[in-house]
């Protein structure tokens, strides 16, 4: 994903630091106090992870939930916004969570968790904590040409921000694994962030 597409969604984001209340010392950033984000996995992955004897298993203090789209039924995992920041120069900020997602291999029993996930705004990615190990990998690739952005004096709503998973996580995921299930650039669902300040 380019910058270029990245810019419309984040400075409308930018649009509300203006109007907010000062927040801090710095006028052109402003510090995330709360909120959520909430990941809904695509029905199609859903199937296809389950039926290769992959478990998605959401972490503490994640919360799971069943949704629906377009009618078909898949997971939904809600993690709480735990700080970070927005500005406004340059054009960027980071939205920090707690909990994870484990993956397990049902068939041998292997897994893999990444957790504490971040979303960068200003390299259009997500990345995650990989559990037992200090190494923070990128997650999935943002996708913002999608997304639906309002805005309130305290808080953004950013909706329909559509995932792809990264080449390290794919890589990760299926030596890990066993499996070759998971792909480059394979459309994971999508977030919704609710960040609040």
């Amino acid at each position: 994903m380019t910058r270029n597409a990245l810019v419309p969604a984040v400075s409308a984001l930018a649009a509300l630091v203006i109007a907010a209340p000062a927040a801090s010392a710095t006028p052109h950033t402003v510090h995330i106090r709360g909120g959520h984000t909430a990941v809904t996995v695509a029905p199609a992955i859903a199937t296809a992870l389950l039926s290769n004897g992959i478990a998605p298993i959401v972490t503490r203090p994640g919360k799971p939930s069943l949704t629906t789209v377009g009618g078909q039924p898949t997971l939904k995992a809600t993690y709480p916004v735990t700080g970070g920041s927005l500005t406004t120069s340059p054009l960027g900020g980071k939205i920090r969570h707690s909990g994870g997602l484990k993956f397990t291999n049902v068939f041998n029993g292997r897994s893999l968790e990444v957790k504490n996930f971040t979303i960068d705004l200003t390299k259009a990615r997500l990345t995650g904590l990989v559990a037992g190990t200090k190494t923070r990998v990128p997650v999935f690739k943002l996708d913002l040409t999608t997304a639906h952005v309002h805005l309130g004096n305290h808080k953004a709503d950013a909706s329909n921000v559509t995932l792809k998973l990264t080449k390290e996580a794919a890589g990760a995921l299926n030596t890990s694994l066993r499996t070759k299930v998971f792909s480059t650039g394979l459309t994971v669902g999508t977030a919704d962030t609710q960040p609040t300040f």
